[in-house]
């Protein structure tokens, strides 16, 4: 999924990580997969992404992280699990659906958007919902809004990973998970990569909805 749209990584792997783990262990693993596989991703998006809006929200989403990983640490973990996988399946929900926001883009929505997005990647590793619609709201064509997703997601990968690292998050456990999933991720990544310019997107998107589901089912009813 992340190969093929630029987004997928941590909505898919955050509600897995978070039943089988706790959110404390699992979020963790999941901004170390992600900050690596954006790295793969990102040389390439950089010159196809519109920079002049995805760099904006992507610093309000930076400077917002710090207050999600309060919640992180602070809230229940069953209760932050059954949270995380209900927006799961709220945004297969919504994705499948023909509703899209159609209004403008300015500074101070694309802020509020970046901060949205922020707080939701530090409490649960996931910060794509709020950013997918809103990039998918544009008129552009599907490889500008894969190369914007790419380049949000690379301009918050690096900063994710301070917060848990300064509260002890990222421990021996979560380096040892992380290295053991990293290859099969970065080869699906680059498989991905390759059938985004085969397969459809409305074969993309049928599959994608039925990988949300099944994982927004785990984290709420496991």
């Amino acid at each position: 999924m992340r190969g093929y749209s630029g987004f997928g990584t941590a909505i898919l792997l955050a509600p897995v990580f978070s039943t089988l783990w706790g959110p404390k262990a699992g979020v963790p693993v999941v901004l170390l997969m992600e900050l690596l596989v954006s790295a793969q991703l990102l040389p390439r998006a950089l010159g196809e992404a519109d920079r002049r809006m995805v760099i904006p929200i992507g610093l309000a989403a930076v400077l917002a992280m710090p207050i999600g990983s309060l919640v992180l640490l602070a809230a229940d973990g069953v209760l932050l699990r059954r949270a995380i996988g209900l927006l799961v399946l709220v945004f297969g929900i919504v994705l499948l659906s023909p509703w899209r926001y159609r209004g403008e883009r300015p500074l101070g929505l694309n802020l509020v958007v970046g901060a949205i997005s922020g707080l939701l990647k530090g409490s649960t590793g996931m910060s794509g919902p709020p950013v997918i619609f809103y990039f998918l709201s544009g008129p552009e064509e599907a490889r500008r809004h894969r190369a914007n997703f790419i380049l949000f997601f690379g301009v918050i990968g690096v900063a994710s990973i301070f917060p848990p690292l300064l509260a002890g998050l990222i421990d021996a456990p979560a380096l040892i998970r992380s290295v053991a999933l990293i290859p099969p991720l970065l080869l699906c990544v680059r498989t991905g990569s390759r059938l985004f310019h085969v397969i459809p997107v409305a074969w993309y998107r049928r599959f994608a909805f039925g990988a949300l589901i099944a994982a927004g089912g785990i984290a709420l009813l496991g």
